[in-house]
């Protein structure tokens, strides 16, 4: 039978050996220090932090500073390219958008952090995985399905989902341990190389929420900003050129950003759902999946037949289910993505858009073997000539 999942600060203090060693994810913000800080004071003598680096706002220096003032082992590890072939990549070519509202995010990096997260324990001999999703988070579901799909032995869970702790609780704690380096954080934020979101905190209430314009960083919009073209070019699916010059996925998606942002576009905010239908407010910034995520669809659709991406459009929406409800790991996802992947073979063109403040425009679509028309009148004539032809051939006589 299964081990349940850890889910309150209770059943850490009764399940794991002091001595042995456990793993924490670990983001630098409040509940993740707190969760070091409440190991420490229940006698765990070998903890480890890992954080797994996807091109996030918080600085290396920044977490080991924590860290250190709460006695455990820090682990840094870099996933960016990984995080962009295996995890991005798909999302662009599955068109992962939340029932059309917004981009997904950290539907896409929970996995790999989790993964990360298990080889580590693997190295260690660790005990426990665990994290600090709390129940209002899609986080919790992400995790513990990641986890659990990747059949890892050891405990893992998150103490928040049964025993939450209120902010200022945790604020005074980490104070009186020496730790007040999270002082002033009015919401909840997460990061990568894809998106950065924000939730709670002054942004809880979807009946009345304004994102102060300071957190904006990659959309900070520059008014004075003259037109601009930019062109993105796919080969068999992937994203590889930007203005003809081919760059790395993480390069490339780190340059859109700077450019397309600073137009002001790439904004989202929307509702998502919870494990049991209930909605919260969630407020990104994607300049460059608004950009690429576009480009793909206008590439596709110069190289397939329409009734295929009819047909993708429902995957897509599976794929984003699965993906969603922390099952990338699971059959029906991969399934999804095999469709997805030989439908992306023939998808290979370019785009290019106009930017200007507030907007962006197609100026052109190419494509090397494409499905579009680019003489309409002589393609009529060509038509009706082949269809004239074939009506005035000589029919075969019956037996």
């Amino acid at each position: 039978m299964p081990t349940p999942p850890i889910r309150s600060f209770r059943q850490i203090e009764g399940l794991l050996d002091p001595s042995r060693p456990v793993v924490t994810l670990f983001s630098g913000g409040l509940d993740s220090s707190y969760l070091l800080l409440r190991l420490r004071q229940l006698g765990l003598t070998d903890v480890h932090a890992v954080s797994v680096d996807l091109g996030e706002d918080e600085s290396s220096a920044y977490k080991q500073q924590i860290a250190d003032a709460l006695g455990v082992t820090l682990h840094i590890l870099d996933r960016k390219q990984e995080f962009a072939a295996s995890f991005v990549a798909p999302a662009i070519a599955a068109q992962a958008v939340y029932l059309g509202i917004h981009p997904v995010s950290s539907t896409l990096s929970r996995p790999l952090i989790a993964q990360a997260a298990v080889e580590l324990a693997g190295e260690l001999g660790a005990q426990a995985v665990i994290h600090t999703a709390n129940r209002s988070q899609n986080t919790l579901r992400r995790l513990n399905g990641a986890l659990s799909l990747l059949g890892y032995p050891g405990l893992y869970g998150s103490p928040y989902d049964l025993e939450p702790v209120d902010r200022d609780a945790k604020h005074a704690a980490l104070r009186s341990a020496g730790v007040d380096l999270l002082a002033g954080r009015a919401v909840s934020g997460d990061s990568n190389l894809w998106c950065r979101e924000f939730e709670s905190g002054i942004l809880d209430d979807p009946e009345n929420h304004a994102v102060p314009e300071g957190m904006y960083r990659w959309s900070a919009l520059d008014p004075h900003l003259a037109a601009d073209t930019v062109s993105v070019g796919f080969e068999a699916g992937l994203p590889v050129t930007l203005d003809g010059e081919h760059l790395p996925l993480v390069d490339l998606t780190a340059a859109l950003n700077r450019r397309v942002g600073a137009y002001g576009l790439g904004r989202y905010s929307g509702l998502e759902h919870l494990d049991h239908g209930e909605k919260v407010l969630e407020i990104r910034e994607m300049p460059a999946a608004w950009l690429l995520l576009r480009s793909y669809r206008h590439v596709e659709s110069a190289c397939l037949d329409a009734e295929l991406i009819r047909e993708k459009q429902h995957l897509e929406q599976v794929w984003v289910r699965e993906a969603l409800e922390g099952r990338w790991f699971g059959e029906l996802r991969t399934a999804a993505q095999q469709f997805i992947d030989i439908c992306a073979r023939r998808t290979t063109g370019q785009v290019t858009w106009e930017l200007h403040v507030g907007g962006a425009e197609t100026r052109a679509i190419t494509a090397p073997r494409p499905r579009y028309l680019r003489d309409r009148e002589r393609w009529e004539e060509h038509s009706i000539a082949l269809e004239t032809a074939a009506h005035a051939a000589p029919q075969p006589a019956l037996a």
